[in-house]
């Protein structure tokens, strides 16, 4: 092939002992997967166009943004906390980890004899830690706890928390408030509102003094979302009660933070020794990620203190926060409630067999239980 002056060739020169040689470049290849779309009249993008051009700007997030991916990292949760010490324990690595590990530390689970559904837990949010693409398999971690199941019946056994009703309720309130002191006061409203409010720790954790209008015989409650309810808003009418007394409770306390200058953010917030609400100032004393919002633990904590404190004895059944929750729907049962009352009134999926098989079977039985219908055996007694 001769070369003539007006031709350009794409090629290289090559020392090839003295000679020089032209290596032509490979010819261009489309540029293109399942995600391309290319309008009318648009030329096929190959290898040879120069694409975008990145510089280290586009590689960085801002300080404020990486705080925020550390506070929402799964893998500091204490599951994976805990998964991370044993792996240094048997020289494994942790994250991320191989299905081998995977496996291997959920037989460690079983061999503590937890509970089936401690342990699901545990693996799932482990799992979950895990970078994107490189999840570990969980096939044999799942035959190994089936197997699990089936040699220890009580590992399936779930103790559902004691009920708190309002026999249980009313003295909790009241001892709270003779307290006397800020934290009597907040937690007076605060168990007055998990009752009434029918929801879960978090839900009473996350509001906000923003999420409340407080009328003089209700609170409307905004809720952006929950468990069952994704990425839909509601707002929640929480109608009060003589004996409840939720509408004046939460004024005082809501009134106590107004006369401290907190008019805004978490409703239920830590509280510093000297009995000041904890505020964005003051953050670095709560020392948690969650900063002045009450974490999960604290409220459980102060349920278990109250209903100690006022004299109060279960029936064996764990005495939690989540007992506000079960509290109120056990009333709502007993007292004639039909499933889609309950449904509605705990925001549970409509169908949901929770409200029928762990409240309103049980009220329904306590009730009317067919022994009942025996006559009481009573031998007469020859007179003396």
């Amino acid at each position: 092939m001769s070369l003539h002056d007006d031709e350009i060739v794409d090629a290289e020169l090559v020392d090839d002992g003295g000679a020089l040689a032209l290596v032509e470049e490979p010819p261009a290849r489309p540029r293109v997967d399942a995600n391309t779309v290319l309008r009318p009249g648009q030329a096929v993008p190959t290898t040879a166009d120069p694409g975008t051009q990145y510089t280290e700007r586009d590689l960085y997030v801002s300080a404020e943004t990486a705080r925020i991916l550390d506070e929402v990292d799964p893998g500091d949760s204490g599951p994976m906390k805990a998964f991370k010490a044993w792996c240094a324990e048997q020289g494994r690595v942790a994250k991320p980890c191989t299905t081998a590990t995977f496996t291997e530390y959920s037989r460690y689970l079983m061999e503590r004899g937890l509970k089936v559904s401690t342990i699901k837990n545990y693996m799932s949010r482990i799992r979950t830690a895990m970078p994107a693409g490189a999840k570990p398999d969980n096939s044999l971690y799942l035959r190994l706890l089936a197997d699990y199941r089936k040699k220890n019946r009580r590992a399936v056994r779930t103790r559902q928390a004691f009920p708190i009703t309002l026999p249980y309720l009313v003295p909790m309130m009241e001892k709270a408030e003779a307290d006397g002191r800020p934290v009597g006061i907040r937690d007076a409203a605060m168990l007055a509102f998990g009752y009434r409010f029918l929801g879960r720790s978090i839900e009473d954790a996350n509001l906000e003094i923003e999420d409340l209008t407080i009328m003089d015989d209700r609170i409307l409650v905004w809720l952006p979302e929950d468990k069952t309810h994704k990425d839909e808003e509601q707002t929640i009418p929480l109608r009060d009660r003589p004996d409840l007394q939720l509408v004046p409770r939460m004024r005082r306390w809501l009134g106590y933070l107004a006369e401290q200058g907190v008019t805004t953010g978490p409703v239920f917030r830590h509280l510093l020794k000297n009995g000041k609400p904890a505020t964005e100032a003051t953050r670095a004393k709560t020392a948690t990620k969650r900063g002045v919002h009450l974490r999960g633990h604290v409220i459980n904590e102060r349920v278990k203190f109250w209903f100690a404190a006022a004299g109060l004895v279960s029936d064996g059944r764990p005495v939690t926060s989540h007992g506000l929750r079960a509290g109120g729907a056990t009333d709502l049962a007993q007292s004639g409630a039909t499933d889609q009352e309950l449904e509605e009134a705990g925001r549970w999926a409509p169908g949901s067999s929770i409200p029928r098989s762990v409240y309103v079977r049980p009220a329904r039985a306590e009730k009317r239980d067919p022994f009942d219908r025996v006559p009481v055996h009573a031998p007469e007694r020859e007179p003396e």
